[in-house]
């Protein structure tokens, strides 16, 4: 799943803006210096043979990780470290090492691009039947569009000795992918009616017949399905300065803003919950009261996956809502003046719905001020009537949370027979005769956890990014 070095790196980036609000240059340096040596532990920590060997998505995690850590490097270099007078900063150094393993990982992910099934798009993963799901196609774009955009080059050819090869810096050939996969994931028709990405396609009757079209489609929707593919847009705009690309993200996120039930228009929530606390507010698809949810959240099944996918959401959304460039890569001046206007005001109205979301995120912190998953949980010792019927529709696999099924559409013929579903208990289930009696209930399923605390990081972060950007203004 997400990168560990991802978060950090773009905590990092944010702080390195943000000196101006900090205690002083030389802690703001320690602070830096600190976290950025956790950065060099985790790369020579990281698994990278083993990760090879996963499905497609984890690779491409992989790349866009160590590439915000090379984006990282290179802005906090420009903006404190730009003087001649000065040594370079020492964290320059590990840019080739950092660059080689995201160019690495590409170039094994990009095996997954598939044409012979469905038109194109990358498969999830070669050790299942094919599926063509929404996350690894988001990730492929966005990650072939970050090669194109901060890939410093490459001369290492390990691990394959036999290669010439050297990599230049903005290759077309990453540029191309991105495009042609964008142009593939909008015409997949992968997204619900209210504008959500569902998860993905797999192919009936592939082994029985001659159909290699994507027709059979698995309805659930995940937050960090409507985030990654907010880099690449972004990427995209500034590879080609085609507005295009910016409305189709503002679009999504006004999607996801609106299915949490947030009226953006008039800041406000469309239905909150009883005062009397009776029952919790009505689900809107991607949660309800104005905060970000995951189906699982409610009921405390939230896998080591789930629990990353509100931060994943918010970590991408700072990501399309930074500053448009000084200068265009693309494009004229003048366009480029009226595209920040454009930009920067849709992004000014995401302020009240992040700030909501980040309030929300600070509420669940327990004594030890670890974030909780479920944003928008009661409070403790709260009673509710047993009114939580399952968010998750007939027509959806949430394999993400419960694994991937054991039946011949997921594995193919040589599934595991006779293997039972463990049973989860959903968030009411608890033998109290309608009433829900609960302490904290951040505490049930897999608790307080280090990718809960990356959730709330992030969407502080967002939060702290938009706000400055209104001060800014």
């Amino acid at each position: 799943m997400l990168c560990d070095s991802t978060y950090v790196a773009g905590a990092l980036s944010t702080l390195s803006k943000s000196f101006s609000a900090l205690s002083s240059p030389k802690t703001n340096e320690n602070i830096i210096n600190k976290y950025f040596a956790e950065l060099i532990g985790f790369y020579f920590g990281q698994d990278a043979f083993a990760l090879r060997q996963q499905a497609y998505d984890d690779m491409l995690w992989v790349v866009l990780g160590w590439l915000q850590t090379v984006k990282f490097i290179d802005l906090h270099s420009e903006l404190h470290y730009s003087n001649l007078s000065q040594p370079e900063w020492y964290g320059k150094q590990y840019k080739p090492a950092f660059a080689h393993r995201a160019r690495l990982f590409w170039e094994l992910a990009s095996q997954g691009w598939d044409t012979t099934l469905c038109g194109g798009g990358m498969i999830w993963s070669p050790y299942l039947l094919p599926y063509k799901n929404a996350i690894t196609n988001e990730l492929y774009i966005a990650a072939s569009i970050s090669m194109y955009l901060y890939f410093p080059g490459d001369s290492n050819q390990s691990p394959f000795l036999y290669s010439n090869s050297t990599y230049p810096p903005r290759d077309p050939k990453y540029l191309q992918a991105a495009v042609d996969a964008y142009k593939w994931l909008n015409s997949s028709n992968m997204t619900d009616l209210q504008g959500l990405y569902v998860d993905g396609y797999h192919i009936s009757n592939l082994s029985t017949s001659d159909n290699t079209r994507c027709d059979s489609r698995n309805e659930m929707v995940y937050t960090y399905n409507q985030g990654v593919l907010l880099t690449g847009q972004r990427g995209l705009y500034d590879a080609t300065a085609a507005r295009s690309y910016l409305e189709d993200g503002h679009k999504l996120i006004h999607d996801v803003i609106n299915a949490t039930g947030y009226d953006l228009n008039h800041d406000i929530v469309i239905s909150p919950p009883p005062q009397n606390g009776s029952t919790l507010a009505k689900w809107f698809g991607l949660g309800r009261n104005g905060i970000l949810e995951e189906a699982c959240d409610s009921d405390g099944s939230c896998s080591q996956d789930g629990q990353t996918f509100k931060g994943i959401f918010f970590h991408h959304l700072t990501a399309l809502c930074s500053d448009l460039p000084a200068r265009p890569n693309a494009g004229t001046e003048e366009s480029l003046k009226l595209d920040r206007e454009w930009h920067s005001g849709k992004c000014s109205k995401y302020a009240g719905w992040i700030r909501r979301n980040a309030e929300a995120a600070l509420n669940t912190k327990d004594e030890e001020g670890r974030f909780g998953m479920w944003w928008g949980a009661p409070a403790a010792n709260s009673s509710l009537n047993n009114e939580t019927p399952s968010l998750i529709s007939e027509d959806s696999v949430d394999y993400r949370n419960l694994g991937v099924p054991n039946n011949r559409e997921w594995r193919g013929e040589k599934y595991m027979k006779g293997a039972k579903a463990s049973k989860i208990l959903r968030y009411g289930e608890d033998g109290s005769h309608g009433r829900i009696e609960t302490q904290d209930p951040n505490d049930r399923g897999r608790g307080r956890t280090v990718e809960t605390q990356g959730g709330g990081l992030s969407v502080l972060r967002a939060s702290w990014e938009i706000e400055l950007r209104q001060i800014c203004i």
